[in-house]
């Protein structure tokens, strides 16, 4: 019997992701377990792998195409069936109402393929003209009229680039041929100004940062710091081995959440779970978005090890190889601005953990030591954290330590 390969879900966030690029191509044999398909969300590149073995039949969307979670991808024909019988029955399903409702039983996707894909890749009735998934779906958001866009893809196929070319350069919104939909608001935008849609990863990050603000209770506190003797400190230990000050606060955070595991706690509904791994999340700026990568079990790694392991998931970061298990798992977050010239920010917690700790630069400035006027090396900590899992005298306490480990702890 056939096998359908669905688009995979990857945590409670993903609702869709897009397919880059297919590894075989319809009529190409595939073993169990090898990758078919490569998948992008908003966090990964990722391949997915055939759940069985046999002859690819068919590829249901293109590449490029935007697929909602559980939605059948491509089909397997397993050995003895027939290939060809297999790929047609999934074609006539894409094109006939009558044929999706009848088959809808005993394969639930096939429907969800035909008013999905079918629409978006074959010839329309009305226009005659082939639009990708991708592209047509842009188009929705931008408000572009596909009856304007010139296709410059095979056989004049209107692809994601010639949307965002139409949109622009102005092209006429369908919505002005329409009635305004009920919640509709009109354009404020200047004529000629160019519309980005929201989409992908900038999409996510604006979801899970509202959803942060609106499911929890967060609060702010903040501590200019002495950080003169870690300054010194990497100074001789550079010689040694190369790390960051980010690596040095990944390693006091991972020892201090140790000392203080409610702020490494999470809560889920009414009840408080304490977390028994301390794994930190880097946050990463790239182009297309905000990432975060986690070091797993950072607590029983040594700073040597830490600054590794953070250049090898910044490095996969900045070239899209991060894995699933490189971004799930955090447990607590950092976030360092300090690089950009930023003394002090808010950081917004990452959705389901406790507390993140928002880092700006080191400025030398005069200070009182030891009741003399000095020049010291003095650093901002934001600590943002949940009020709801933690009060604000320990989580100042939490704070505190960090900074009298990044000074002066073991490494």
């Amino acid at each position: 019997m056939a096998v359908e390969v669905t688009m995979p879900k990857f945590g409670l966030t993903m609702h869709e992701g897009t397919i880059q690029r297919f590894f075989k191509s319809p009529g190409e044999s595939v073993k169990q377990g090898e990758p078919l398909y490569e998948v992008e969300t908003e966090k990964i590149l990722y391949e997915v792998e055939s759940p069985a073995g046999g002859t690819l039949a068919v590829a249901l969307f293109d590449e490029g195409a935007i697929v909602e979670c559980g939605v059948a991808v491509a089909v397997i024909a397993e050995p003895g069936e027939d290939v060809g019988e297999v790929a047609a029955r999934y074609r006539r399903a894409a094109t006939s109402p009558v044929s999706n409702h009848a088959h809808a039983a005993h394969r639930p996707h096939a429907a969800a393929y035909a008013g999905a894909n079918a629409s978006a890749t074959a010839q329309g009735v009305g226009s005659r003209r082939a639009v990708s998934p991708i592209a047509r779906k842009l188009a929705a958001e931008l408000g572009v009229d596909l009856a304007r866009v010139a296709g410059t893809g095979p056989g004049g196929r209107v692809t994601r680039e010639d949307v965002e070319h139409a949109a622009s350069e102005g092209a006429a919104p369908a919505a002005a041929k329409t009635a305004p939909a009920p919640q509709a608001r009109a354009s404020t935008a200047a004529p000629g100004a160019k519309r980005t849609a929201m989409r992908g990863a900038r999409k996510v990050i604006a979801e899970r940062m509202h959803q942060s603000l609106q499911t929890s209770a967060q609060l702010t506190i903040a501590s200019e710091a002495d950080v003169t003797p870690a300054t010194e400190l990497r100074a001789r230990l550079t010689r040694d081995f190369d790390f960051t000050y980010t690596d040095m606060l990944v390693h006091a955070c991972a020892r201090a959440l140790l000392k203080h595991p409610r702020m490494n706690a999470r809560l889920e509904g009414e009840v408080i779970i304490s977390v028994p791994e301390v794994n930190i999340g880097i946050a990463v700026a790239l182009d297309e978005g905000l990432i975060v990568p986690v070091i797993r079990s950072a607590d029983r790694l040594a700073l040597r090890e830490i600054a590794v392991e953070s250049r090898a998931l910044a490095e996969k970061a900045h070239a899209s190889r991060l894995r699933l298990e490189d971004v799930h798992g955090g447990t607590f977050t950092i976030s360092n601005l300090g690089t950009y010239g930023v003394d002090a920010f808010t950081p917004i917690l990452n959705p389901g953990e406790t507390g993140i700790l928002g880092v700006g630069r080191i400025v030398e400035k005069p200070a009182i030591y030891r009741g003399e006027i000095t020049r010291r090396a003095m650093l901002t900590l934001s600590l943002t954290f949940d009020h709801r899992v933690i009060d604000g005298a320990p989580a100042a306490e939490f704070l505190q330590t960090v900074i009298e480990i990044l000074n002066y702890g073991e490494r």
